[in-house]
């Protein structure tokens, strides 16, 4: 039986209340966005990870569905309770509501399909991830809403199979599928570092800089790395009506998650038509802004959902599922 875990993290910090647009947030640009009018309104995002505090007052309006396959709580399918706050803070990070008071997500207006796959301990099986993703794929919402894009800040080394081609199903379906690269770097280049599905090429592997802009030396390095994404000290949702500030890549893939909702609103209102994954793919990496660092690191470059496009990279070598 395959083995899946969270990527490892950091918490720096927990508190009760707060009132801001995290750093992270401005540092992508999504705000140019949102005074275009672009928030994320009707577009679906499944988060994968150690399921969610739907009551916090951030996210509750912002969930449209939820669904347990791990063994926490009896097995139950309807409960997401997250002890463990990793999947709460990704979420705020992705769909915070814009109110009076806390954080504000990338995409304040998109909704939320929770699947949690690992325990509250942050550890899953490869089972787990599978089926999630499945039902992820599968679902329907009230009025016939779909999943446009998945969400996964987790991770193993092991190269499964079976995950691997819940991937392609994503992919091939229409999906936007965005993963953690993890955070096993060592700040060499000439490593390699892999995490899976992270690693996979049908994915959006996103790896971390700092509020600075500077590579974090955890952040994995290798030949996919897509582009990167904020992942040091970001402040999201926290369980319990809690706020917290949180490291890593999983804290990086969020952002680019909530870009994606933001980019998939844009082009359907602007081409009337749906968007097909190629494309959105090309639409995020045409929004990168090139670093001083080895693609292996930075791949494209810097999410900049406004400024962005100083240098638009191939995508040649990114496999694509028909």
């Amino acid at each position: 039986m395959g083995r899946v875990r969270l990527i490892p993290y950091e918490v720096t910090s927990i508190q009760d209340d707060t009132k801001k647009i995290p750093p992270g947030i401005e540092m992508i640009e999504a705000p140019d966005l949102w005074q275009q009018g672009y928030k994320g309104k009707g577009i679906v995002v499944a988060v994968l990870d150690t399921g969610c505090d739907v009551e916090h007052y951030e996210l509750r309006d912002r969930i449209i569905g939820k669904h347990n396959v791990t063994s926490d709580d009896g097995n139950d399918p309807e409960i997401v309770s997250d002890q463990n706050g990793h999947g709460t803070h990704v979420c705020g990070t992705i769909a915070a509501t814009e109110n009076d008071r806390g954080v504000i997500g990338v995409a304040p207006e998109c909704q939320l399909l929770v699947v949690k796959v690992l325990s509250n301990r942050g550890f899953g099986t490869t089972e787990w991830v599978v089926e999630g993703i499945r039902h992820a794929i599968n679902w329907e919402g009230p009025n016939g809403e779909k999943v446009q894009v998945l969400s996964m800040s987790l991770g193993g080394k092991e190269n499964d199979p079976r995950l691997h081609d819940a991937i392609k199903e994503a992919v091939a379906s229409g999906r936007l599928v965005v993963c953690a690269a993890g955070n096993d770097g060592d700040g060499n280049e000439e490593t390699d570092e892999f995490a899976y599905p992270g690693a996979y090429p049908e994915v959006v592997q996103v790896g971390s800089v700092s509020l600075s802009g500077e590579i974090s030396r955890f952040s994995n390095s290798n030949c996919k790395i897509d582009l990167v994404a904020p992942g040091e000290r970001i402040l999201s949702t926290y369980p319990g009506d809690k706020f917290a500030t949180l490291t890593g890549t999983s804290m990086a893939t969020p952002h680019v998650t909530g870009a994606a909702a933001l980019l998939i609103e844009k082009f359907e209102r602007e081409f009337e038509r749906k968007i097909t994954e190629p494309e959105l793919f090309a639409q995020l990496i045409k929004r990168t802004a090139s670093l001083s660092y080895s693609r292996k690191l930075q791949g494209n470059g810097l999410l900049k959902l406004t400024s962005g496009g100083s240098r638009i990279s191939e995508t040649e070598d990114r496999i694509e599922t028909a």
